[in-house]
């Protein structure tokens, strides 16, 4: 298992409000901004792990056609632009293109904060690919003029989601009850927090 470095997740001095648009992740992995030309691949590997997304994400219940995936990639590239959402597609560096899981940033949960979201293929599980995407993510998030915490959410059945804030050092600061969206969850969701370090 990788190992995550130290200052993984000590951020630069927020000096924009986008994040950057390539993060090199370790073991020759990235994640970069998820384009219209990433559509195909994207469709792919989300119809390849239905069974395994269903049970934590509402939208994994039906297989979603091309047309429905090409229209949420512009929809994505468009809150980019917008500054409220920045998705990532993640690959292998030496092949730019190919999708082994997602990941974002989403400004969805109050002023001065960002919540991040991943998830990999199943096949690549396993690799730490989860936690070191979350670590330069929430980097970038701290880099973010605006930002002063992030924020990560997930059931509290959810061991493998919630084994990354955990190893990343952030607090969990509460479990708020919420109806359960998704077959496998309790409705108990669990919110970790990583503020920015005091001046």
């Amino acid at each position: 298992m990788n190992q995550i470095a130290d200052d993984a997740i000590d951020a630069a001095p927020p000096t924009t409000n986008r994040p950057p648009e390539l993060l090199e992740l370790p073991d020759g992995f990235a994640l970069r901004r998820r384009t219209v030309e990433h559509a195909d691949e994207v469709n792919a590997v989300i119809n390849r792990n239905l069974e395994h997304l269903r049970p934590w994400m509402s939208w994994a219940l039906v297989a979603p056609a091309l047309s429905r995936t090409e229209e949420m990639t512009r929809l994505g590239w468009q809150l980019w632009e917008d500054g409220s959402d920045f998705l990532y597609v993640l690959e292998q560096s030496e092949r730019p293109g190919s999708v082994l899981g997602m990941f974002g940033l989403h400004r969805r949960v109050g002023p001065g904060a960002i919540e991040i979201g991943y998830w990999i293929d199943e096949a690549h599980t396993g690799r730490s690919l989860a936690t070191n995407g979350a670590a330069a993510l929430t980097a970038a998030a701290l880099g973010l003029a605006d930002i002063e915490r992030v924020e990560i959410h997930c059931d509290e059945a959810n061991a493998a989601s919630a084994a990354v804030p955990r190893k990343l050092g952030y607090r969990l600061d509460r479990i708020a009850e919420v109806p359960p969206q998704a077959p496998a969850e309790t409705g108990r969701k669990l919110i970790w927090i990583q503020q920015r370090a005091a001046c």
